[in-house]
C-alpha cells in the first residue's frame, strides 16, 4: 500500500470562472456578471453574506473586464502622501471593483472618495462594481448622494451556499487532494460545518492534515475529531 506523505504546502483559492460552482443561490448573480458590458448605468452591486461568493465573482468580472479591485477602506487616507484625491483619477482610467462598501459606513473621507470615484469612472465611460455583506439600506452609509447613487444600481443578491453548492464544493476540494472518502461523509459534514465557502475550504484542509498526521483515511470518526475542535467552549 502506498504511504501518503504530508507536505506543508501553501493553498490559494481558485477564483477563475471555471472554478465557480453554480446553484440557485448564485445563478442570477453570475448571469448579471456575465452580462457585462451591458450593465444598466455601467454599474452593479453584489450583496450577500460572507462566504457567499462575492469575492470570487468580483475576480471573475475583473478577469473579463480588466478591472482593478480595491477595498473601499483604501479610499481613506493612510498617510499624508496617500489621499483619495491622489488615487481616484488613476483608478478611473478603467473599470473598477470596490469591495466591502459596508465597512466604510460613517467614514466621511472614504464615503466621499467612493462618491467621487463612482462619478469619475462613469464619466470616463467605464464600469464599476460594488460589494457588501447586506442589502444596501443596511450598509449604514451617511453620505446621501453616495447612497442614492448606489441605490440606483442593479443589485445582484447572493444567498448563503445551499446544500447542492456545498456538496459540489466539498467533493471538488477533496478530489483536488486525491481524497476519495465514502459518500456518507459529505452529508455528515454538511450537517455540522459552518455554511460558507471559506468554511468548506478550511475544513477540507484540516481533514487532509489530520488524515496525514494520523496516517488514517478520512472517516466520520476522524471528521468528528476535527469538527469537535470547532465547537465553542461552554
Amino acid at each position: 500500500m502506498t504511504q501518503q506523505l504530508g507536505f506543508d504546502l501553501p493553498s490559494r483559492p481558485a477564483l477563475g470562472r471555471d472554478a465557480f460552482f453554480v446553484s440557485p443561490a448564485n445563478a442570477v448573480a453570475l448571469a448579471l456578471i456575465d452580462s457585462w458590458p451591458n450593465w444598466a448605468g455601467n454599474k452593479l452591486v453584489l450583496t450577500g453574506p460572507k462566504g457567499a461568493g462575492k469575492t470570487h465573482l468580483t475576480h471573475v468580472w475583473a478577469a473579463a473586464s480588466g478591472a482593478r479591485i480595491i477595498k473601499a477602506s483604501s479610499l481613506a487616507s493612510s498617510s499624508a502622501s496617500s489621499t483619495p484625491a491622489d488615487q481616484i483619477p488613476d483608478l478611473a482610467t478603467g473599470p473598477v471593483a470596490v469591495e466591502d462598501i459596508d465597512q466604510i459606513a460613517g467614514n466621511p473621507e472614504a464615503e466621499t472618495g467612493l462618491f467621487h470615484l463612482h462619478n469619475l469612472v462613469l464619466a470616463e465611460g467605464h464600469s464599476i462594481l460594488f460589494t457588501g455583506n447586506a442589502p444596501i439600506v443596511q450598509w449604514g452609509l451617511q453620505l446621501p448622494d453616495l447612497l442614492s447613487r448606489l441605490q440606483g444600481a442593479t443589485v445582484a443578491a447572493l444567498e448563503a451556499p445551499d446544500d447542492a453548492l456545498l456538496t459540489a464544493l466539498l467533493v471538488k476540494l477533496l478530489a483536488d487532494r486525491q481524497l476519495t472518502p465514502k459518500a456518507e461523509l459529505i452529508p455528515y459534514l454538511l450537517g455540522r460545518m459552518d455554511r460558507s465557502f471559506a468554511a468548506a475550504i478550511d475544513l477540507v484542509e484540516r481533514l487532509d492534515s489530520a488524515s496525514l498526521a494520523q496516517k488514517r483515511p478520512i472517516t466520520r470518526q476522524l471528521a468528528a475529531g476535527v469538527l469537535d475542535k470547532d465547537a465553542p467552549d461552554t
